[in-house]
């Protein structure tokens, strides 16, 4: 399976918005990026580029899954950030290369490890890529030679440099400090490597009736089935497709969601007129393991799902920024405006802390209607 992660980001070059790849350079990554249509190199942008659309993210998102490519696509969610022309050629550090035998003996040694510590498929991935990064970077030096200010170089010259996101850089940081507490290696080093400061974002929050025109845009039963079971129960896009059929619990009107976010189960009810819904397309589809399964029958991806979504939008005309973990952000926002306990909605989501869930609390309407603003008593 393939471990290279490419990152996609948005750029503003010369007045123009493009969608740029950032990947460690590796041959046969670098001619299969190629082959897609379309793809350019800027020697500016020292990266390869192509006008940005969300056709093109799309279609792009799928030609490198194919090769399971890991994709980060998490800074497209941000503003495109605006590349002066005058300032790009900077003290960025090209990697080329890979990193030295004896690291790449003991990345495959910790590969293994993580393996047998289950944890999940795409952490080992995730965190093997960013290694091979880091230490193709860093191509003369053992595990070892390795210091403080090379973390800092890295962080200046590759991360920073080229524009990648939040979630990048700490994906980065926990696979070095997991890889430094492996085995007992230099714990001061591991020590010494700080997050950066996380961005204070809200999320995207659907109203009743945008949520209404999603699932009414959809005449597909299945379709309508996934995208309606995703708000319902405010479930992720993994779990859902990770539910079987011998998972739900019709007459109770429960489903089991085992090893959620965390690996943890919980048991989420499921509305009447849902169940009603699952009942129809059960009866229609007759799914024979996961609930929802492709037409070889095998679980259903979640670039499908997405290219769901994206066709109930284009039915119902949005143009709103909408993910599928949208509705699981509306889901919860409306359970709060209905007066739902807090402490419910966190059990309901599978949150760990309430902290995650007090995010609601700050897109919910209901709290800022009962704001008394001084400007309703003015006479104007």
């Amino acid at each position: 399976m393939n471990s290279t992660t490419i990152t996609l980001s948005k750029v503003i070059h010369k007045g123009k918005e493009l969608l740029v790849l950032s990947f460690p350079y590796d041959f046969n990554t670098k001619e299969y990026v190629k082959g897609f249509d379309g793809v350019r190199w800027s020697k500016s942008l020292k990266s390869f580029y192509l006008p940005f659309s969300k056709h093109i993210t799309n279609t792009l998102f799928q030609y490198l899954r194919r090769k399971n490519y890991y994709v980060d696509y998490s800074s497209l969610r941000a503003l495109p950030q605006r590349i002066d022309p005058a300032k790009s050629k900077n003290n960025r550090k090209k990697i080329e290369g890979n990193p030295r035998q004896d690291v790449l003996d003991r990345i495959g040694k910790f590969k293994n490890w993580m393996t047998q510590k289950r944890y999940s498929n795409n952490t080992i991935k995730t965190y093997e890529s960013m290694l091979l990064m880091f230490y193709a970077f860093h191509q003369d030096k053992s595990v070892e030679e390795i210091s403080v200010n090379d973390l800092e170089d890295y962080n200046t010259r590759y991360i920073l440099a080229n524009g990648f996101s939040f979630t990048y850089q700490n994906q980065t940081i926990n696979a070095l400090k997991l890889f430094y507490r492996y085995d007992g290696m230099d714990p001061l080093l591991s020590a010494n490597l700080e997050r950066p400061k996380k961005q204070s974002k809200l999320p995207e929050v659907l109203s009743i009736d945008e949520v209404k025109a999603i699932l009414a845009s959809l005449s597909n039963l299945k379709h309508k089935t996934l995208l309606s079971i995703l708000y319902a129960c405010g479930l992720r896009i993994g779990e859902t497709l990770n539910i079987k059929v011998n998972d739900l619990d019709l007459e109770r009107r429960f489903t089991h969601i085992k090893s959620g976010k965390g690996r943890k189960d919980r048991y989420v009810p499921i509305p009447k007129r849902m169940c009603l819904l699952l009942a129809n397309y059960i009866e229609a589809y007759n799914p024979q393991y996961f609930l929802f399964e492709g037409a070889n029958g095998s679980k259903y991806s979640p670039v499908s799902a997405r290219q769901v979504l994206k066709r109930a939008l284009d039915n119902a005309m949005m143009e709103k920024p909408v993910t599928l973990h949208t509705l699981r952000h509306s889901h919860a926002t409306h359970l709060l405006e209905n007066g739902t306990d807090i402490r419910h909605i966190q059990e309901l989501l599978g949150h760990n802390s309430p902290k995650t869930t007090m995010i609601y609390t700050h897109v919910s309407s209901t709290s800022l209607d009962r704001i008394k603003n001084p400007f309703d008593d003015f006479e104007v």
